[in-house]
């Protein structure tokens, strides 16, 4: 009997093993039926994919630049703007002649891409302040599909990092956009225009908050039907120069507001 009962347990063991080694904690993943991005932003997107896949935050862009970048003199006060193709096609040197004004801006990125590379874009750059304009593709879903409390979160998440390095703190408002061109007529659709009132409403309070500058871009660039000026943009997103040079003395106000304030180091 004890000798069968020794034959049944043996049995039970490599059963009860192979058990355990399928055992998983987390549910297994969904399947999505992936979105006609259309003729231009399909073969885009899966250009991009690739690369996206090894390196999702796209840290390689900026690191030669990074490499090459000087310390910042003894009493200078750095800025980095960071940022999607916003902030990627502003002249910085054009807009602010003369200022230590380094730009970060990579078209097409979203909320979780910038605080992957925030280590690397901002914090090791030694900045004095970091203006922050994100979350106009999150709406979109290009690359990454957000809701307002995850674009929240990631806003959170880098206004604590930069904080923590003694890193002053702006963020810019989500801007307008328009359909008022055959190239922008689709804008509005994919990037609500109340979304981005809402988020805005919400990034403004978390500033008062906080004690962070506030840039609002988007009161310096809406027309009286809540869009885009026409004279601003010809693809109802981004700004021409003359958009542009609305938003300079903006963002300028927010700087020095936020360099002459006192930081409060989140620790």
């Amino acid at each position: 009997m004890r000798r069968l009962c020794l034959a049944v347990l043996l049995l039970a063991v490599p059963a009860a093993a192979a058990a355990d080694a399928d055992y998983r904690s987390a549910p297994a993943r969904r399947t999505v039926a992936e979105k006609d991005w259309g003729p231009v932003l399909g073969p885009y997107r899966a250009s991009l994919v690739p690369s996206l896949m090894q390196d999702f935050g796209e840290r390689y862009i900026y690191q030669p630049a990074n490499a090459r970048l000087p310390a910042p003199r003894p009493g200078e006060r750095r800025v980095v703007f960071l940022g999607d193709s916003i902030t990627d096609r502003w002249n910085l040197a054009t807009s602010f002649p003369g200022r230590p004004y380094v730009n970060r801006g990579i078209g097409s990125q979203v909320t979780a891409q910038m605080l992957l590379r925030f280590h690397q874009d901002v914090i090791a750059l030694r900045p004095a302040a970091v203006v922050i304009l994100a979350g106009v593709n999150d709406v979109q879903g290009f690359l990454q599909r957000e809701t307002p409390e995850q674009i929240e979160a990631n806003w959170e998440a880098m206004a604590d990092l930069a904080e923590a390095h003694g890193i002053a703190v702006v963020f810019g408002s989500l801007l307008p956009v328009n359909n008022y061109t055959d190239a922008a007529r689709d804008v509005p659709k994919e990037r609500d225009p109340a979304k981005l009132r809402a988020l805005n409403a919400w990034l403004r309070a978390f500033c008062d908050r906080r004690g962070h500058g506030y840039a609002d871009y988007h009161a310096a660039l809406v027309d009286s039907a809540g869009m885009l000026g026409r004279d601003y943009a010809t693809d109802g997103l981004h700004p021409l120069d003359s958009g542009y040079a609305r938003m300079v003395p903006v963002a300028d106000r927010a700087i020095r507001a936020a360099l002459a304030r006192p930081l409060n180091r989140r620790r």
